[in-house]
């Protein structure tokens, strides 16, 4: 009986059936940050729902075929499809049951930093920050520039945005579900728009991507006391001053050491609230990396997305070639990428992903 086989569905459906009864209470209606934890739980647990009735529905009619096809040979042949249906429905049960990364359906910060080759190295960064703005309007999500330096030439020295999904999305349609492999250093082999011999050159830039906290999450609490707040001028390309007022805002968490910078609010008060934002991000992404450490389930996926120093992928442009390095992923559309064509690519962490969670689960 599928109450015996998968008694994890049930507790699911349970829940899920309990959060729709809470959504509807007034008392909920009007509190939105209530509601917005409630609708993400409902999302996470939507797809369980979703691959138990779809395997209850065979199973029952399976059952019931079997039972008609002694009097109508129709029946038989009806239970044989469903018989070879069942399989596939059980193991997508299977899977829709291996636990998820919790943040999944979080929105992202993710942070552009060029790294070694100079100039070249910034406007890979920009190139960089293009393909993920492009990639975001594919996926009918918001870019929201929350920092950027940039060079006389265009390039991206850093830049810091803010990527959100708009409703409530399913965990696998989050952004973090998909951003998070993002995470390391990715390489570029080109011919520089600097050099004059047409020789290629090897630079790269440091990918950071972290969950972003909701505004009133309590997993995260930050003491006004361990702030240091500085305040300055905003700035733009070569440093020159793009206001006469003191709005940037640099933000210092001491415990850990952590810094913020935001300049690209229109008041203070509103770069003080986005730097708390993205400190309490951090601080929720570090929580997290420490946890699945200590844990002895630790997820491989977390662990790279966090990995500040990993070579992840490889950018070659005379041959139109991008290679994911986890995965071993190859493809000759670099033009196409770069343009915003990465699901292909992130599918592939995705999957590896996935296959390597199922295999812990056996």
């Amino acid at each position: 009986m599928a109450n015996e086989q998968f008694p994890a569905a049930l507790t699911a459906l349970e829940e899920y059936r309990s959060i729709e009864q809470q959504m509807a209470d007034p008392q909920i209606v009007s509190d939105p940050d209530q509601l917005r934890k409630l609708g993400r739980r409902h999302a996470e647990l939507g797809s369980i729902v979703a691959a138990y009735t779809a395997y209850t529905q065979v199973r029952d009619d399976l059952e019931a075929a079997r039972e008609m096809a002694a009097d109508d040979p129709d029946f038989a042949d009806e239970a044989k499809r469903l018989e070879a249906e069942l399989p596939g429905v059980e193991e997508k049960l299977r899977t829709a049951l291996i636990p998820r990364d919790p943040d999944d359906a979080r929105d992202t910060i993710m942070e552009i930093k060029a790294g070694t080759g100079g100039e070249e190295a910034a406007l890979f960064a920009g190139d960089l920050l293009r393909m993920y703005t492009r990639y975001a309007e594919k996926r009918g999500w918001t870019v929201n520039i929350q920092s950027e330096n940039t060079t006389e030439l265009g390039g991206v020295k850093d830049v810091q945005v803010a990527i959100r999904a708009k409703g409530t999305p399913a965990p696998e349609d989050g952004v973090w579900a998909s951003l998070k492999y993002e995470g390391g250093v990715h390489r570029v082999q080109r011919v520089p728009v600097t050099e004059s011999q047409g020789r290629i050159q090897t630079s790269a830039a440091g990918v950071i991507v972290f969950p972003e906290a909701d505004e009133d999450d309590d997993e995260i609490e930050i003491d006004a006391k361990d702030l240091k707040i500085d305040i300055f001028m905003s700035s733009g390309p070569g440093g020159q001053s793009v206001n006469t007022t003191y709005s940037a805002v640099r933000m210092t968490h001491i415990p850990t050491g952590i810094v913020v910078s935001m300049q690209d609010e229109k008041s203070q008060i509103q770069n003080r609230a986005a730097a708390l934002r993205v400190l309490k991000s951090r601080l929720l992404a570090m929580k997290h990396e420490q946890e699945a450490a200590e844990a002895a389930d630790m997820r491989h996926s977390q662990v790279r997305s966090l990995d500040r120093s990993e070579r992840i992928r490889t950018y070659n442009f005379p041959e139109n070639r991008i290679v994911d390095h986890r995965t071993n992923y190859k493809a000759y559309n670099l033009d196409a990428v770069l343009d915003g064509d990465l699901q292909a690519v992130i599918d592939s962490d995705i999957q590896a992903d996935e296959a390597e969670r199922l295999a812990s689960q056996q």
